[in-house]
């Protein structure tokens, strides 16, 4: 079991909060971007660098994930495909994705992206607040305590 993060839109407080998890329980955390990324001497921390691309750090997600790792990510087509994987996926704002929903959400997305493409102005997510980084930690945390039942 492992965590794997989207890190390219990653925000530093999620990964600052992932780092302290993966140090509390001795979860190996990944990240994945195709940037150099600053994270604290660990053997359980880790960065893949992934080439500049549509899609490639989503793709290599997909690739090395397994059932039963967990996802962090706000891409919706990514978190489908890991959930068919058998992965769990959490997005940043603390939405667990679930073969129930994830569905919903990729009619949602599909449905905002045509409004976008005809020139409606649909505007952006709205900042990472402090409730939404007490959803992720909780999130995380059960996400933690059922792996290490499991």
């Amino acid at each position: 079991m492992q965590i794997w993060v989207d890190a390219d839109a990653c925000p530093n407080v999620i990964k600052e909060m992932l780092f302290r998890a993966a140090t509390r329980t001795g979860t190996s955390v990944t990240l994945v971007a195709n940037q150099p990324l600053k994270v604290p001497p660990s053997p359980l921390i880790r960065t893949l660098r992934v080439q500049a691309g549509f899609d490639v750090a989503d793709n290599e997600i997909v690739r090395r994930c397994e059932a039963g790792d967990l996802v962090i990510t706000a891409d919706i087509p990514l978190a489908a495909e890991v959930i068919e994987k058998g992965a769990a996926a959490l997005n940043p704002r603390g939405e667990r994705y679930s073969p129930e929903t994830i569905r919903e959400r990729l009619t949602m997305r599909d449905f905002m992206d045509t409004l976008r493409a005809s020139g409606i102005q649909t505007g952006g997510p709205a900042a990472l607040g402090p409730r939404d980084r007490q959803l992720f930690a909780a999130e995380l945390d059960k996400w933690l305590l059922s792996a290490r039942r499991g």
